[in-house]
């Protein structure tokens, strides 16, 4: 996106909706800037009614309207940046909700893209750089503009001649801010790369942590987080120099043109065409337009480092998902609950070799159907395409004889419940995390389901029950604890479809039976499919699918496959002699 569309994005969808306390922000900078205007002006009189005239008469009012201005110019001052900081906040959070909303709704591909570190990056680093472009930015372009319109008048006011001598500083100051405007694009750019590998570091250094003291790479990973915040410190360095480096640049400017108004104003004095009085009426209006020529040669580094962000976070904002309801889409209706898949084929990136190849399987209703195969066989992918996580390359998935690309993901998504491996739990107590999947869940059916998950009696036994904070991901809870509170949260659902991937792996002997248990409950009459390493969890299933390099390789109950497979058999005498 170019310049011009991203601003006028920006003032569309995050800033048209303030528009009165822009305004309103406006007429008190109005008179910010004719306070400041009428300071300079005042300097005329006083000089030469008091200190040149001897006019007594002037004495007191003149000190007085020199308060009042500095007062009606500082409250004025506070009022515009008050209403400007509101403007900015609230910016803020409608860019972070929409981010956050597009990528909640995101396709599981498209966050799988992309390190949570680098959204995460985007929602802070960047979002904070698009506020100071709305709020500040507009703030001091309306400000500091007046300001210098009124202090230009002045020192036209005084001498035109003078006048035009100093405006020679403003092309100048406008120059060499667009030459360090494009370098500050480029450095904050690369600064929010920076910032990004930071923030992504961070998420993996405190969810490895154990990892790191076990393997002792403390002194490793000291030295790796202190690479990344050498990287980044250098390019905040890069960017405050830039934006400190117009400093010297106006001093040196502003010397030059105060040296040249004293040399041009004295030969005037001394031929009497301008009083002396005019002159430091004049040169005050041209001290004060001072700061905002600066901070106006500022503004264009402070607008190239928002436009960069946004065109980093828009994208995000504008994502449209591939996954989504066709126009007329219906509900499911679930009557047995079998899933078809017919000639599936499926890869991650069109320029990946795929992961299923011409896929077949019938998922009978009520029954439990399993999954086997090696790592990377395609298993879990199989499982991803039913509740459309991902969608299909080629083919057709029907659940009872509906396509599922052709139901609301609503009605779809409503019907299936998914136990994995890797239990997802959120730092909030017990009950609420049963209750993820049923917000309205009454207590007694919080406690029915922990009971039947065989989870209340270690529920039970912990300080607050089920009114226990169990931390980040679960971290106060063993490994069985948290996959009984998952199935408890399925079983809540009352989801037809259970998919269960290695629901049960990593698990001890006793905890894998109370989790077995659990399951049974949870699946009884469901569609139940299940992914599992050991077959000892498998041996009930009513069929049996073989799955290798993206292929259905063969099929059949535990018996069957025995006689018929020897890549089934391969890994059933292989676990069994472990």
């Amino acid at each position: 996106m170019k310049k011009i569309e991203i601003l006028k994005r920006l003032y569309k969808d995050y800033t048209k909706k303030y528009l009165n306390k822009i305004i309103l922000s406006s007429i008190f900078s109005v008179i910010v800037a004719g306070s400041t205007s009428a300071i300079a002006w005042l300097l005329d009189p006083a000089i030469k009614k008091i200190f040149i005239e001897k006019d007594q008469s002037l004495l007191l009012l003149i000190p007085l309207l020199i308060i009042l201005a500095f007062s009606a110019k500082g409250i004025s001052l506070y009022i515009a940046k008050v209403l400007m900081i509101f403007v900015g906040e609230e910016v803020k959070k409608r860019l972070q909700f929409d981010m956050l909303r597009s990528l909640i709704n995101a396709d599981t591909q498209f966050i799988d893209r992309k390190h949570s570190g680098k959204f995460i990056s985007n929602l802070t680093y960047d979002v904070q750089h698009i506020t100071n472009l709305l709020s500040t930015a507009i703030l001091n372009l309306v400000k500091d503009s007046l300001t210098l319109i009124g202090l230009l008048i002045v020192m036209f006011v005084q001498n035109w001649k003078l006048a035009l001598i100093s405006l020679i500083m403003i092309p100048l100051a406008s120059f060499a801010s667009r030459t360090l405007g494009k370098r500050m694009r480029k450095a904050a750019t690369q600064a929010q790369e920076k910032s990004g590998f930071l923030t992504t570091y961070l998420v993996e250094l405190f969810k490895n942590h154990k990892i790191a003291k076990i393997f002792q790479r403390e002194n490793f990973e000291i030295d790796r987080a202190n690479i990344h915040l050498v990287g980044l410190m250098e390019k905040n360095k890069k960017i405050g120099t830039l934006l400190v480096r117009m400093s010297p640049i106006m001093e040196v400017f502003t010397g030059i043109m105060i040296a040249i108004l004293i040399y041009y104003s004295g030969k005037l004095i001394v031929n009497n065409e301008i009083e002396v009085n005019n002159f430091f009426s004049f040169l005050a209006a041209m001290m004060l337009a001072y700061q905002p020529v600066r901070s106006l040669s500022t503004l264009n580094m402070v607008i190239n480092q928002g436009i960069a962000a946004a065109s980093r976070i828009l994208p995000i904002v504008d994502t449209v998902n591939k996954i989504k309801n066709i126009e007329n889409a219906k509900e499911l209706k679930i009557t047995e609950g079998t899933i078809n898949f017919k000639n599936i084929f499926f890869n991650y990136d069109s320029n990946e070799k795929s992961v299923l190849n011409n896929v077949n399987l019938e998922f009978q209703g009520g029954k439990m159907t399993a999954l086997v195969g090696h790592s990377g066989s395609g298993k879990s992918t199989i499982l991803n395409l039913i509740p459309r996580f991902y969608q299909a390359s080629d083919g057709e998935i029907n659940i009872d004889n509906q396509l599922i690309n052709d139901v609301t993901l609503v009605s779809l998504r409503d019907k299936i419940s998914l136990v994995s491996q890797e239990t997802t739990l959120f730092d909030d107590t017990i009950k609420n995390n049963i209750k993820y999947a049923k917000e309205n869940a009454t207590d007694e059916e919080v406690f029915e389901v922990a009971k039947l998950s065989n989870a209340h009696d270690f529920i039970e036994k912990l300080p607050d029950g089920y009114e226990t904070i169990i931390g980040e991901n679960g971290l106060r809870l063993s490994g069985g604890e948290k996959q009984r509170i998952s199935i408890a949260r399925a079983m809540i659902k009352k989801s037809p479809i259970i998919l269960l991937d290695e629901a049960t792996s990593s698990l001890d002997s006793e905890t894998e039976t109370k989790i077995q248990e659990a399951l049974s409950t949870l699946t009884k009459n469901k569609t139940t499919i299940v992914i599992a390493h050991r077959l000892s969890t498998v041996l009930n299933s009513n069929n049996i699918y073989l799955i290798d390099s993206g292929k259905v390789v063969d099929n059949g109950n535990h018996e069957d496959l025995l006689v018929s497979s020897k890549l089934y058999k391969n890994f059933y005498e292989k676990q069994m002699q472990r």
